[in-house]
């Protein structure tokens, strides 16, 4: 039985938590009192005993020049004794209805551990962040530079990245978490993240980028074996967005759920055929300071 958190069984998620990740009780209070909310954390339950869980931590993320709302999947754990049973995977696919209510259009992760790439690829997930080959600014420099201010060094943050598009926004809120982390551990060097992004709802996401790329015509077919109402056939011309038209515009792309966001996201695009590259720019998305 999956069910969102309560205050009675925070303490379960915590303990789970612990159990599963190894983490120290001082990284967990910062995560806990900054980004764990009931409402966010979904548990499978097993005869009345938490088990599995997972936490859906919001944030921004800009796409082709809007920000939208993104569900960053974070702590999926079970317990030992109760893996091989499916319990993760029935979380997640319970994520992607939450998020499709709460029209979050688009899911991303952090995978730790080489394997977890293939785990997560058969949810529909596709990499679509790379990681960085060089430091990004030091939080200490920067809250240093500013005196301690914490608003006006988050400023400084925002600034750099803000304008950026395909990248994961932080509020101040996420700023003063991420600060507490990094003094946590003696303000360690960080980079941009590698990361996967999986597409919940393909048409707000087509309808943004035909607003974008307005001079840009196609046809996009669709499979997503998991989300059924990705499965269609868009038409993009002059800014607009068709859904299962009567009429198709060449040149068709007959693409899976993975390519897609890697198109949209701009992954890699140069490396594809001709087609695509001329149809979908090239982007570098970022993610970075997660409290990983």
């Amino acid at each position: 039985m999956i069910q969102f958190a309560e205050d009675s069984t925070k303490q379960e998620v915590w303990d789970m938590w612990k159990k599963v990740f190894g983490d120290s009780d001082d990284y967990m209070e910062i995560y806990f009192r900054h980004k764990y909310r009931n409402e966010n954390t979904l548990i499978y339950f097993d005869n009345g005993k938490a088990v599995s869980s997972l936490q859906m931590l919001n944030y921004q993320f800009t796409f082709c020049g809007q920000e939208i709302p993104v569900c960053y999947l974070s702590g999926v754990a079970t317990l030992a004794n109760y893996r091989g049973k499916g319990y993760s995977r029935k979380l997640i696919l319970k994520s992607f209805e939450v998020a499709a209510e709460r029209n979050i259009p688009l899911a991303i992760l952090v995978p730790q551990e080489d394997w977890l790439l293939s785990f997560y690829y058969k949810f529909g997930f596709a990499q679509t962040f790379d990681t960085g080959n060089e430091d990004i600014i030091s939080l200490k420099d920067l809250i240093d530079k500013n005196q301690g201010d914490l608003y006006e060094a988050y400023k400084e943050y925002d600034a750099i990245f803000r304008a950026n598009d395909m990248t994961v926004q932080k509020s101040f809120s996420d700023f003063e978490a991420i600060a507490e982390e990094a003094k946590l551990f003696d303000y360690p060097p960080k980079r941009n993240l590698r990361g996967m992004a999986r597409i919940i709802d393909a048409e707000q996401l087509i309808k943004i980028f035909a607003c974008k790329y307005s001079d840009k015509s196609f046809t996009v077919k669709v499979r997503d074996e998991i989300v059924r109402e990705n499965s269609s056939q868009f038409q993009v011309s002059m800014g607009q967005l068709q859904k299962n038209p009567a009429r198709i515009i060449q040149p068709v792309f007959e693409v899976d759920i993975r390519e897609l966001v890697q198109m949209l996201l701009g992954y890699h695009t140069s490396e594809k055929s001709c087609s695509i590259s001329s149809f979908f720019p090239e982007k570098s998305a970022v993610m970075n300071m997660m409290l990983e």
